[in-house]
């Protein structure tokens, strides 16, 4: 009963958000605030609650000050010889883009955490993208997987719980499935070019504005580039390159390395009062739009798991399939890996599905580490930037300024391609069997 009502639940999420008849912040916090009055969970909910905000309480703090780090570098000018680099090498071609987004994409996710790769990644592109008049769809859905890909390194969340849980090392999970990781990243590529020739398409020849954008502008909206003094641009580059060598060094925890870091930029950069009141007003509407996803999905996650919907939806899941499909599990678990990342988090596919699949398997003669592969094919790596379970998801669509409803219609079909062509090589290649 109570896994059909976390299915009903996460469904009913889903359907609303994707239909645009709620908007993702109601439907995040009243959907599972129904569900548990339904379930006869109302005395506990308050405390289920507060434990989800709890939770996601530190990722609301890193995100807020993140998105004020990242505009104050856009406001004075530390990403345009980016921006400028890009434009010159994709010359103004939205395909050439489209594609360059993949590729930087997946060189900068290499540190394995989503949240900073989409920082990063959207505070780059963004004026790019708004300069020329693209769609955000497009810079969201090729950042989606062109992150996604790349989240299958040993390092990343997924293939670490992966080992973890099931007791193997990279050499047994994430060695095998090298060469499938190249075929999906040959795919994003693909997906990227072909993303990008539609948009060439749609915009035809495109004439740029002589001057570069600020995020928070609407497409066309020239401004007057900031002049900033070499020795403060070079100590902007310096705190930058410092904050994402201690991210990833993990030299202190995500939400102190930006609060230190943005009060230091915006005390050297805006020295006086009036001016740093400025700055917060001017991107103050972003960090709300960002941090109330977050927490509203707090809530989310906080009933979902407190009410324990999520530990039945994993055992239900497991106990429905037929003993004629044990061979055939590797399979199964790679094809359902990705649209599955909708439905559990990492935490719960991994910890709670995976070793009752990989213990099933086992009594068909399948190994363990089989099942590993399969499951790192698409749970919570190709399916992790469209899911509504993960924090990063908020960062990407929140910054850019995009529906998640339609950037989960956008990206989906590309999504599932890239597993699906993993899957193909993993079969091609023996990482995992039919």
């Amino acid at each position: 009963m109570i896994a059909l009502l976390g299915f009903l639940t996460i469904g009913l999420f889903l359907v609303l958000t994707m239909t645009r008849r709620a908007s993702v912040l109601t439907a995040l916090v009243l959907v599972p605030v129904l569900a548990a009055v339904a379930g006869g969970f109302a005395a506990e909910m308050g405390p289920m609650i507060l434990n989800g905000l709890t939770k996601v309480a530190p990722t609301g703090i890193m995100i807020a000050f993140a998105v004020l780090y990242f505009s104050l570098m856009i406001d004075t000018g530390l990403f345009d010889p980016l921006i400028r680099g890009i434009l010159r090498v994709a010359k103004d071609d939205p395909l050439r883009i489209a594609v360059g987004t993949a590729v930087l994409t997946m060189c900068v996710a290499l540190d394995g955490d989503g949240a900073s790769t989409f920082l990063i990644t959207v505070s780059a592109l963004l004026p790019v993208y708004k300069r020329l008049g693209m769609s955000p769809l497009v810079l969201t859905g090729v950042v989606c997987l062109g992150a996604g890909v790349m989240n299958m390194i040993p390092w990343g969340g997924p293939t670490a719980r992966a080992m973890a849980v099931l007791k193997l090392d990279s050499s047994q999970v994430f060695t095998p499935v090298l060469p499938a990781m190249a075929a999906g990243i040959a795919w994003v590529l693909v997906a990227a070019y072909l993303i990008g020739l539609r948009e060439r398409r749609r915009l035809g020849t495109v004439s740029l504005p002589p001057e570069p954008l600020v995020v928070g502008d609407g497409p066309g909206t020239p401004r007057a580039p900031e002049r900033t003094h070499p020795a403060l641009t070079a100590f902007n580059l310096v705190l930058t390159l410092a904050l994402l060598a201690g991210l990833v060094l993990e030299a202190m925890p995500l939400p102190v390395l930006f609060v230190v870091g943005f009060a230091l930029a915006l005390l050297v950069n805006r020295p006086t009062w009036e001016k740093q009141q400025e700055l917060l007003e001017k991107h103050g509407k972003s960090v709300v739009l960002v941090t109330t996803m977050i927490f509203a999905a707090g809530v989310f996650t906080g009933i979902l798991t407190g009410t324990k919907m999520i530990n039945e939806m994993a055992a239900a899941f497991a106990g429905v399939i037929p003993d004629s499909f044990g061979g055939h599990l590797p399979v199964l678990v790679a094809i359902t890996s990705m649209p599955l990342s909708l439905v559990f988090t990492p935490d719960a596919y991994y910890f709670g599905v995976l070793p009752v699949l990989a213990q099933t398997a086992g009594g068909f003669g399948v190994e363990s580490a089989e099942i590993a592969r399969a499951a790192i094919l698409g749970q919570m790596t190709t399916g992790f930037p469209l899911s509504p379970l993960t924090a990063a998801t908020f960062i990407l669509v929140g910054m850019s300024g995009v529906d998640l409803g339609r950037h989960q219609r956008f990206v989906f079909g590309w999504a599932f391609g890239t597993t699906a062509v993993m899957t193909v090589a993993a079969l091609l290649t023996g990482a995992i069997s039919l």
